[in-house]
């Protein structure tokens, strides 16, 4: 049976020689004092992601990250106090999306617009930093909170001191070379993945950024084989295989070229897997993903998924030499 490697944080040293764990819970920060405190846990060794990655794949393990930053009730989504939220929770990978202000700054918005999710109104690339550090973020609820869009070299550097892992959606009004300018001048290389949806893009990252790692879309040695002949080295490449429908085929594929395997049940409301698979209570899906060989799924309930994945013993010792 495969083991339950969720919500876990290594230090991965040679041979993936020793770890610490924690399991994460949907209870709110203040009754999780009975566990080991995030906090205390040591950060993600920050000199090797790829063989971060290589051990939960060789170990059967599942990392899960949390879409828009995982948004909860009076938790915004792409917020850094969400981020230490979920943080606090057990997670430790979080999507989140990269915009840039009319002026230059870059900082976590999702939007084209700053409407939906803030308190200010008008384009992103209308808008200046200063009036967009003014505003006040929204929850998925629509309420207006304290909290503030957080610059984005900011969330890097909780990243690099937490451990914590980031995987940067890079939007429209945001350009690979400044994005990877801002992780290099944050020092935050080893805890960002960046988000690639064409194979251009992903040969264009790589040759910008050659020693980081990168999601491009894979099912299988062909795929593989073809971004590679682009300058994509499969060491730091996690293979994206869609939102649709889970294919444990392609995943076996993947990871027969030593390639880790993202899926992600996210999406729009009523349409997104992870409606499918929490409407009846069983959430025997996710685990069947485990099962499967998934080394990487993204979800927009990841507190849900806690519950369905309480790693054993067996788990958490998996990668502790």
């Amino acid at each position: 049976m495969r083991q339950l490697l969720f919500f876990l944080i290594l230090v991965w040293l040679s041979a993936c020689g020793q770890a610490t764990h924690t399991v994460g819970s949907s209870e709110a920060p203040a009754a999780i004092a009975e566990t080991k405190p995030a906090s205390a846990l040591p950060p993600l060794s920050p000199t090797n992601l790829p063989g971060f990655f290589d051990c939960v794949r060789d170990t059967d393990g599942l990392l899960i990250a949390a879409h828009r930053g995982g948004p909860a009730p009076g938790y915004p989504e792409n917020a850094l106090e969400t981020l230490q939220y979920g943080y606090s929770q057990g997670l430790r990978v979080f999507e989140i999306d990269t915009a840039t202000s009319r002026d230059g700054v870059l900082f976590l918005l999702h939007d084209r617009s700053l409407g939906r999710t803030t308190t200010a109104e008008g384009q992103v690339a209308d808008t200046d930093w200063a009036d967009i550090a003014r505003s006040r973020l929204k929850d998925n609820d629509g309420k207006v909170t304290d909290l503030q869009p957080p610059k984005l070299t900011d969330v890097l550097i909780w990243a690099r001191e937490t451990g914590a892992i980031l995987e940067l959606d890079k939007k429209a009004t945001t350009g690979w070379r400044s994005l990877i300018a801002a992780v290099r001048a944050a020092q935050a290389e080893n805890h960002v993945i960046l988000i690639t949806y064409s194979n251009e893009d992903a040969a264009l990252v790589q040759r910008l950024a050659p020693d980081m790692m990168l999601t491009a879309s894979a099912r299988g040695s062909r795929d593989i084989a073809e971004l590679s002949a682009l300058g994509v080295n499969p060491k730091h490449l996690i293979a994206w295989t869609g939102t649709r429908a889970p294919d444990a085929a392609a995943w076996a594929r993947n990871a027969a070229e030593s390639v880790e395997s993202g899926f992600g049940t996210l999406g729009r409301p009523g349409e997104r897997l992870d409606d499918t698979y929490l409407a009846d209570g069983d959430l025997s899906e996710y685990r069947a993903l485990v099962e499967d060989g998934l080394v990487l799924l993204a979800t927009d309930a990841p507190y849900q998924v806690a519950e369905a994945l309480i790693a054993d013993d067996r788990a958490l010792n998996a990668c502790a030499g």
